[in-house]
């Protein structure tokens, strides 16, 4: 059995047929360790760490990131036997045994014996389709300059006087020495991963640059943003001169910017266009004055029990939904059109919608009337922080039951939001404002805010969506009394 093993795109749960990679955490000649998190994928949940299935060394890349693989399809390959005594074979095409007298002596550049030979596969090494399996930074070297190309040398300056062979597929021919006139590189061809770390990958998207033109710079060959920049205000990407007048505004691809649809941004836009379609919805407001909601964060915060939580406003909607569902069960349900049934659900998985760089995803607190308010507390802020770093896992992306949606920390008043697939309601929470109102028959400034309730009208009618509305906007208004009359 090959000590060479390929390690495939896993199945990451719920039907996923792809992701995309984001990046490699790993390098073609690391050891690795069993479980060792090696590459960073995004399906259309969420963007996940994938460990190491086997430890060893990396031997081989197969996608650069950026690329969308099929599940199944093989990313590593991974020499579980490092250092093993087994030799790999001579090539087909050597002349003659390893035990043949030596040749007659070579040039400095010649490549060593076949058995010193890179085995296929690896870096410097044949690779299928009689390419060479080159990583940037590793393997055989092309060109002799190490340096950027200067702005406007001709690239035929490099082209040697005398005609060489290509060298050998492990041979690396020292760099010559290289005039004040021959300081110019070839044109990069790459035949492995381009490295260049995200920032740097979204910066050559937002230009319009294909990594796999520039010359990296960086550690191991890596792209930097200056290199980058470098490519942007090359010749070959400025524009022709034009004549000097008035300039004639044009509507063409030059002026456009293409995002391919892919992704967590992908599957929110299929999952809302299913929603909107499907569950009739029906949306209600109601404005509320919250002061007394601010002046208990206040007495939270200096509870001993909240000692180090970070409080917030949408903790105080997020109690006020769960204590308002236990009122209104049929509010937490979904609609079986297979079945032909409601399901009422015991349990709640609040969903809380997060804007992250990917998109818009909606990930769920488990089980979350359980909680306390600490608990709960802790639960909603770990929820925010890892989608905010990009790292939900798929499980907490599915199973939701109600959601909310918190559209005032961007300044927004109310909305009217569309409902999760699956879900019978969600909940707009708008900013909170200083604002004049009615307080005990006199005008004064009051803390207010206005909640928008979408739902599911084939399970939630007007009726039991204002009672549900209308427990929620009574707790913020006077949480401490709404707590001790309803449990």
């Amino acid at each position: 059995m090959s000590r060479i093993k390929e390690f495939n795109l896993p199945d990451l749960g719920e039907g996923l047929t792809e992701g995309e990679i984001l990046a490699w955490l790993v390098k073609v000649g690391d050891t690795i360790e069993l479980n060792q998190p090696i590459v960073e994928v995004e399906t259309a949940k969420a963007a996940v760490e994938i460990p190491a299935k086997w430890g060893g060394v990396v031997t081989r890349i197969f996608h650069e990131a950026g690329t969308v693989v099929e599940v199944g399809k093989p990313i590593i390959a991974i020499d579980t036997q490092p250092g093993s005594s087994e030799e790999p074979p001579a090539p087909a095409s050597s002349p003659a045994p390893a035990s043949a007298p030596a040749p007659s002596p070579a040039p400095a550049s010649a490549s060593s014996p076949a058995a010193d030979e890179a085995e296929a596969g690896l870096i410097g090494g044949p690779a299928p389709g009689g390419r060479t399996a080159v990583l940037v930074g590793y393997g055989p070297r092309t060109t002799s300059a190490t340096r950027r190309p200067r702005i406007g040398t001709p690239v035929a300056s490099t082209t040697a006087t005398t005609p060489t062979p290509p060298p050998a597929a492990a041979e690396v021919r020292p760099a010559a020495p290289v005039g004040p006139a021959q300081e110019t590189v070839a044109p990069v061809v790459r035949t492995g991963p381009v490295l260049a770390k995200p920032p740097v990958r979204k910066l050559a998207r937002d230009l319009g640059v294909d990594l796999t033109t520039v010359n990296g710079t960086g550690p191991l060959g890596s792209v930097t943003r200056d290199d980058v920049h470098l490519a942007v205000s090359s010749p070959a990407r400025e524009p022709a001169p034009t004549a000097a007048s008035p300039a004639t505004a044009v509507f063409d691809a030059s002026r456009e910017q293409r995002i391919p649809i892919k992704g967590v941004r992908k599957l929110t836009a299929e999952n809302m266009v299913a929603s909107a379609f499907t569950a009739p919805h029906v949306t209600e407001f109601l404005t509320v004055d919250v002061t007394r909601s601010m002046k208990a964060l206040e007495k939270l915060r200096k509870r001993p029990e909240f000692e180090g939580a970070r409080i917030s406003p949408l903790l105080l909607v997020a109690k006020a939904v769960l204590l308002a569902v236990k009122r209104h069960p049929m509010v937490n349900s979904s609609w079986s059109g297979a079945t032909g049934e409601i399901v009422v659900k015991d349990y709640v998985n609040l969903g809380i919608a997060a804007a992250t760089e990917r998109g818009l995803i909606v990930p769920n607190v488990k089980d979350a009337g359980r909680l306390t308010l600490r608990e709960l507390a802790e639960a909603l802020n770990e929820l925010v922080r890892t989608a905010k770093s990009g790292k939900t896992p798929p499980a907490d992306m599915s199973g939701g039951t109600l959601s909310i949606t918190n559209v005032g920390v961007f300044g927004i008043d109310t909305g009217t939001p569309i409902l999760p697939p699956g879900e019978s309601a969600i909940l707009a929470f708008g900013a909170i404002r200083p604002t004049p109102w009615v307080h005990k028959g006199k005008i004064r400034i009051r803390e207010v805010t206005t909640l928008g309730l979408s739902f599911d009208h084939r399970i939630i009618d007007g009726e039991l969506g204002s009672r549900f509305l209308r427990d929620i906007g009574a707790f913020l208004e006077d949480p401490e009394a709404t707590l001790l009359s309803w449990t």
